[in-house]
């Protein structure tokens, strides 16, 4: 039996297949999010992904980002359905996938802190309580689009500290019309805002960069994990690119509230293939 299993974010999809002996073999493409894209654009990424996996797929376990509602669920597995028709495919949101990877079988907190942010309370087996996201565009406190949201706003009203925005005009040359341009006028702004975490990385010593991810992270604890019941009591988990290469900083913020963080990975794919297998 051939399990192909995906997480998909704003900005990437990772996918893993388990073959007949137990053998796994991976492949990437572009994020996938019904919310934001039309029917084509997903299903390029999925004629992609048949590129590198032409295999017969039985069973395809989709997690995605966009795929809370009925609706986006039954639209991806439509999409995949034309390049996989014998597969049996199930299609969940990719905190299930994080909750999955992050607790296995054991109650916890998981948070999902890449492009975008989420986080839910489980119980070992289904999500119980969630704190609604809201997408980038109003919250996603902490997350990609939000840290290149203040960094850019900061750059062009000056607030960036003078050698700091040296260095981003050097870096990028951007204009304000060019950034508006891109903002408003092309595809995918949340992932433009996300690419300028790499320049926060890249400068993460500098305390400028150091206080824009830490309140990031202090404002997605407040407004998400406090508001659990029992968070305290409870594991707290994360996932996601920001979460990982900003662990030393996510921790010292946690620590600062007196909650304890137990596991940080970089994505959920490899705990959901062990989940799975």
């Amino acid at each position: 039996m051939k399990v192909l299993i995906a997480d998909s974010g704003f900005t990437k999809t990772d996918w893993r297949l388990i073959g007949d002996e137990g053998d796994i073999s991976q492949a990437k493409t572009a994020g996938i999010n019904p919310y934001y894209q039309k029917e084509e654009e997903m299903l390029k990424e999925i004629q992609a992904l048949h590129n590198q996996i032409p295999d017969e797929i039985d069973q395809i376990y989709y997690y995605g980002t966009g795929c809370s509602s009925a609706t986006n669920r039954d639209k991806i597995a439509n999409l995949l359905k034309r390049y996989y028709p014998h597969a049996e495919i199930d299609v969940n949101h990719d905190l299930l996938a994080a909750a999955r990877s992050l607790c296995g079988d054991q109650a916890g907190i998981a948070c999902i802190i890449g492009t975008g942010t989420n986080s839910c309370l489980y119980d070992g087996e289904r999500i119980t309580q969630n704190v609604p996201s809201l997408g980038w565009a109003v919250a996603d406190e902490g997350g990609g689009t939000y840290l290149g949201k203040v960094l850019v706003t900061d750059y062009y009203r000056k607030d960036m500290p003078k050698h700091l925005r040296v260095l981003f005009k050097e870096e990028f040359g951007l204009t304000k019309d060019g950034f508006l341009t891109k903002m408003y006028q092309e595809p995918m702004p949340g992932r433009f805002l996300a690419s300028f975490a790499k320049f926060i990385s890249k400068h993460i010593s500098d305390p400028y960069m150091y206080n824009l991810v830490a309140t990031g992270f202090e404002l997605f604890i407040t407004k998400n994990v406090m508001k659990y019941e029992g968070y305290k009591g409870i594991p707290i988990h994360f996932t996601g690119s920001v979460a990982f290469f900003f662990g030393n900083i996510l921790r010292d913020v946690a620590m600062a509230k007196g909650l304890q963080i137990k596991h940080i990975t970089q994505q959920p794919i490899a705990g959901l293939t062990l989940f799975h297998q």
